[in-house]
């Protein structure tokens, strides 16, 4: 039997994933943490509450992993435990709600709802990354372009996501209405119906045909291309420049001690510097083959963290997912700070988006209060600072560093 470049065949990826992806990910339970320091387990420093953190198995999460795997965290004198690997969204929002971490990375939108529905006071402390999500369709979906995802079945990671986002900004430009329903509900050809499915189920579910395609992190677009056989049709970032997707939070009550919050931050920050400075060996860490973070081999988190040329994904001999090979952004990048022109941008678009569940706290939100209210700047505007300015980082004007202009080009 014929094995890929990865080392697991695709006829063995799908009968090993009959249960989902999660099959590659033996030694992944619902949530995975360590005790000891032989495993990676807590780090003692000088004093001080110890830093408990969790993360989805996506590239999102790189500066929390690699802030306590490159001892960024211990630096700065703060204890801190591994990274505890959590399956989706939904639990990962309880367990940090319900106090059991103090430091997670959730989808931008996720924090609005907790605020202003639910009343939780989560604050922004940091951008996670930008860019590093894309659209993979299933190789027999008959999606070529954009204009043919009208009478699919897409999923998506969550309601609460940039990537719900920007799959109906898509889909009204090309006149296609997004619904929710059943899968097995009649579909109109002028309709994109939209689904949560776990970020690790995906590239299953489309290699076996239940989906057409989904729109999520990385690294399971890489995994959709190289183990189900699927195509990458447009990157998020190149829809959307630079746009931020998974943020770092805290309870607010934490940012109280302002030493201690200000010092996890600035290992946050000095982790996307490093991330985005070494990419290679930042890839390496993350997956299968180094710590173990990630449930992919290296091959495949390279790629995901790497690959974006022309030749393969430009318009012109590509797939189409770069349109816009003029903003010269990247597949995945690094930027801490919270802009407020993209806090407004994505208030604005959330209450134009479709989600499951009551959003009439949305209509009310005021984008410039809410701006004000839930991103915490000062920690990495200290940051920065300390460690030679944000123009140092993707996407930067380096005359205005901490202002941008918002370009949104479908």
């Amino acid at each position: 039997m014929k094995e890929d470049a990865s080392g697991l065949s695709r006829r063995m990826f799908l009968r090993n994933s009959a249960l989902g992806f999660g099959a590659l990910m033996s030694g992944y339970p619902l949530l995975q943490g360590c005790s000891s320091n032989e495993e990676g387990g807590s780090q003692v420093s000088s004093g001080g509450k110890t830093l408990k953190s969790c993360y989805l198995p996506i590239t999102d999460a790189t500066p929390i992993i690699l802030a306590h795997e490159l001892g960024f965290y211990k630096e700065m004198g703060i204890a801190s435990e591994k990274p505890v690997l959590i399956r989706g969204w939904a639990p990962m929002a309880e367990a940090f709600m319900a106090g059991r971490f103090n430091l997670t990375h959730l989808l931008a939108p996720i924090p609005v709802y907790m605020r202003y529905s639910k009343g939780f006071p989560v604050k922004v402390v940091a951008w996670d990354h930008i860019n590093g999500s894309a659209i993979t369709v299933g190789k027999n979906s008959g999606i070529d372009s954009y204009a043919d995802l009208g009478g699919k079945q897409i999923a998506i990671p969550y309601w609460y996501s940039m990537h719900n986002i920007i799959i109906q900004m898509i889909a009204r430009e090309y006149g296609i209405e997004p619904v929710i329903q059943d899968k097995n509900a009649p579909l109109a050809k002028n309709q994109l119906n939209l689904f949560v499915m776990a970020p690790p189920d995906m590239p299953t579910a489309m290699a076996s045909g239940a989906i057409d395609g989904y729109i999520v992190a990385e690294p399971f677009n890489a995994a959709g291309e190289i183990l189900a056989e699927g195509k990458i049709v447009r990157f998020t970032g190149d829809v959307w420049k630079n746009h931020p997707c998974c943020v770092a939070v805290m309870n607010e009550k934490d940012l109280a001690d302002r030493q201690w919050s200000h010092n996890v931050i600035q290992a946050l920050v000095k982790a996307e510097l490093w991330a985005l400075n070494n990419v290679e060996e930042a890839a390496h860490i993350l997956s299968k083959d180094g710590a173990r973070y990630l449930p992919l081999p290296e091959k495949i988190v390279k790629r995901a963290m790497m690959k974006y040329d022309d030749e393969s994904y430009g318009a012109n001999g590509g797939t189409g997912a770069i349109q816009h090979p003029e903003w010269h952004t990247q597949r995945l990048s690094y930027n801490p700070y919270q802009f407020e022109s993209a806090t407004l941008h994505m208030i604005e678009m959330m209450k134009k988006t479709r989600m499951e569940g009551d959003l009439s706290f949305l209509a009310s939100l005021d984008p410039v209060t809410v701006h004000r209210e839930l991103m915490y700047t000062a920690g990495v505007e200290e940051a920065a600072a300390s460690l030679g300015g944000l123009a140092q980082f993707a996407g930067v004007d380096p005359a205005n560093p901490f202002v941008r202009e918002e370009i949104i080009a479908i």
